[in-house]
């Protein structure tokens, strides 16, 4: 009878532990805070630092990609327009020859992702692309992108290139590199580099610096 009664109390005692250790466990997830990877864009002008938008997932995946295998690394800023836009990523900005600038890329391109709420405003993050009839559903550069740069931003652009991020640090360098001397093809006459590296920040202080709300996943029940 005493071990009967002893084996009862264990299997008790076990039951009590498994449940306390499976709320410890829930309580633990719960303290989690999320994170997201910002981007870094480093130049001689000071760092330009933009956050990536969930939604536009193609363009935010393979930005991140391009960036962590250093592909952006002594690119340059190879256009540039006060009051319009600034725009680099483009590989061939890192050879001898100036007129190849804004040709190049990592040999595909990206499916357009048009969402209303993504605007180009200023400091928008979008990709460049080939317009025209040779591509009719606006897909995007492999890697080359614009940051806009004045105040009322370019609306007349909107959903005809993809904004998939916004600055939200560093609008004065994008300003200043804006109005750098260039060319009659609007290539700056000194080059203008960069590197672009990430960082890992909680999104709530993303969303407290920006007002970007992340997209809100419902787990189904049972989930864990």
């Amino acid at each position: 009878m005493k071990q009967i009664i002893l084996g009862i109390a264990t299997v008790l005692i076990f039951t009590a532990c498994a449940k306390k250790s499976k709320t410890c466990c829930k309580q633990h997830k719960e303290t989690v805070i999320p994170t997201d990877e910002i981007i870094v864009i480093n130049t001689k002008f000071g760092e330009i630092k933009a956050v990536l938008y969930e939604e536009t997932k193609a363009h935010k995946a393979n930005f991140l990609k391009l960036t962590k295998e250093g592909f952006y690394d002594s690119t340059t800023f190879h256009r540039i327009i006060s009051g319009f836009m600034i725009q680099g990523g483009d590989p061939n900005s890192k050879d001898e020859d100036p007129n190849n600038d804004g040709q190049g890329g990592p040999g595909y391109t990206v499916p357009a992702e048009f969402f209303s709420q993504f605007e180009h405003k200023r400091g928008a993050l979008a990709a460049a692309r080939i317009g025209g009839p040779s591509n009719p559903d606006k897909r995007s550069s492999g890697s080359q992108f614009y940051i806009v740069e004045p105040k009322e931003g370019t609306h007349f652009l909107d959903k005809n290139y993809t904004v998939f991020g916004e600055v939200f640090e560093g609008l004065e360098v994008v300003s200043r590199i804006a109005l750098q001397p260039k060319n009659t093809r609007d290539r700056p006459k000194v080059n203008i580099l960069m590197t672009i590296t990430t960082e890992t920040v909680p999104r709530d202080s993303v969303t407290a610096w920006t007002g970007y709300q992340y997209p809100v996943i419902i787990k189904e029940e049972g989930a864990e």
